[in-house]
């Protein structure tokens, strides 16, 4: 069930925080950028693993705080691997199939809650005309509430039913 809030994602109870990227982003932009900031073994470890499985956008990549919370990084952007190549942007093909991708970790994952921004639509391009309907449709139906931050409120706790 999905629920909009108001608020900072980074204060959420969720279990999960959701965030866009490319593969081998230096995530040096908005929230991938805040979350690289407050868990930089993570934005190692996200290296680390492009590295090895050369992932594909469309795909998602889950990865634990050790504190409770998970980060699921979708890959809504083309990424670089040769030296020098700038990231793509977003599309709503990509989004679509790394949110399938994201519902199948949190299913596998038992995750109990989720917290998603408005995905790709900063350093990613997306418009959230075109954004929110893909989420609506990918996420919809899950069992778990899913708070989709659709206003940024600095260092303000959203109003998250049910945690």
């Amino acid at each position: 069930m999905i629920h909009e809030v108001a608020g900072d994602i980074l204060l959420t109870r969720a279990q999960a925080i959701v965030h866009g990227a490319a593969a081998n982003d230096p995530m040096d932009q908005g929230l991938a950028l805040a979350l690289h900031s407050l868990f930089p073994s993570m934005h190692k470890d996200y290296h680390h693993w492009c590295h090895q499985k050369h992932p594909k956008p469309g795909e998602a990549w889950m990865w634990d705080t050790g504190m409770g919370k998970k980060i699921a990084t979708l890959i809504t952007q083309e990424g670089g691997y040769g030296h020098g190549q700038r990231l793509g942007k977003a599309s709503v093909s990509n989004l679509r199939h790394a949110l399938r991708a994201l519902r199948k970790a949190a299913e596998k994952e038992k995750i109990a809650s989720i917290a998603v921004p408005r995905l790709a639509t900063g350093v990613g391009g997306l418009d959230w005309l075109e954004v929110w309907p893909v989420i609506q449709e990918q996420l919809g139906e899950m069992e778990i509430p899913v708070f989709v931050y659709v206003e940024y409120l600095p260092k303000q706790k959203a109003n998250e039913p049910g945690l």
